[in-house]
């Protein structure tokens, strides 16, 4: 699947400084509020869906309207490591399917505090639809904690119809990644748990416990206020953990994690911000098996 940048293509941009200057309000269209969606749900170009691994907690009860996006259409296994992205026209199939369409304005939440719904905003980034899509900021956990209506009903889908333009860009593969690690080119920020990136604990399918020498630890979950209110925490607190991290302006920015899953939500709370970030896809289920690659404890 040729959906990865190649590697003299990636080391061009980053000699070019193509980051920019974060600004916290830069990305604020990427991310809705409940009194948002609420007053917008019978809008004709209002697409809500509801991104989750199963249909259990969709059937028990969903955003009035929203439809149901299996992780599977966003995340599947490729080469022997988890969760990679599908081909373009499989995102594409899978998009038109709830209903998406060029004119769409995409309203994304799911399970496991918005981490799947990360996933599909990462998907439509990549398709060249990101612009037309927005987190729910507090997912289903946040409209249900206000009393809103939830429903059982599904939903009548016209299928959509979505031109996609695939940002190969976006996504970084081994080779470029080995490159970027030995020339320091980039800031490489691994989103998981702490005691993973220390490799105080290791992780399903990961020999070597650790982190890709250079990177910084910014756990996806600190971004929250808490799993009870998964709302995003002020973005300049946000920001202010990534600049601690080495991501200052025009900085550019490599995200990974153990798949791939964790680090879409740090990809996204970083658009949100301004930065243009890239995400290894293997991340570090790929580098942990991959021979010849150097793997790093400890915390920086």
């Amino acid at each position: 699947m040729k959906h990865k940048i190649s590697l003299a293509i990636l080391i061009c941009l980053l000699a070019i400084g193509l980051g920019h200057a974060a600004n916290p309000a830069a990305g604020s269209k990427l991310l809705v509020q409940t009194d948002w969606l609420a007053a917008h749900l019978s809008d004709s170009n209002v697409v809500v869906i509801h991104v989750a691994p199963s249909r259990a907690a969709y059937e028990a009860g969903h955003i009035p309207g929203a439809r149901f996006l299996p992780a599977s259409d966003v995340a599947v296994t490729r080469n022997g490591v988890p969760n990679q992205l599908p081909a373009s026209d499989v995102l594409k199939s899978a998009f038109e399917r709830v209903g998406v369409s060029n004119k769409s304005h995409v309203i994304l939440y799911g399970d496991m505090l918005g981490l799947f719904a990360a996933r599909a905003y990462f998907a439509l980034d990549y398709l060249g639809h990101g612009d037309h899509a927005a987190l729910l900021d507090g997912g289903l956990e946040k409209w249900k904690a206000e009393h809103r209506q939830v429903s059982t009903a599904v939903p009548v889908v016209q299928a959509g119809s979505l031109t996609v333009k695939p940002h190969s860009q976006l996504i970084a593969d081994l080779p470029s990644m080995q490159r970027i690690a030995g020339d320091k080119q980039a800031v490489l920020i691994d989103a998981r748990p702490p005691e993973e990136y220390s490799g105080a604990r290791p992780s399903d399918g990961v020999p070597r416990a650790g982190h890709i020498p250079g990177a910084r630890n910014v756990f996806w979950l600190e971004n929250l206020v808490s799993k009870d209110n998964p709302v995003l925490k002020p973005l300049p607190e946000i920001l202010a953990k990534y600049e601690a991290a080495g991501a200052r302006p025009g900085a550019r920015v490599v995200v990974y994690c153990r798949t791939g899953i964790q680090a879409s939500h740090d990809y996204f709370t970083l658009k949100l911000l301004g930065y243009r970030p890239i995400l290894y896809e293997g991340s570090f289920f790929e580098w942990s098996n991959a021979p010849g690659t150097a793997v790093e404890k400890g915390t920086r």
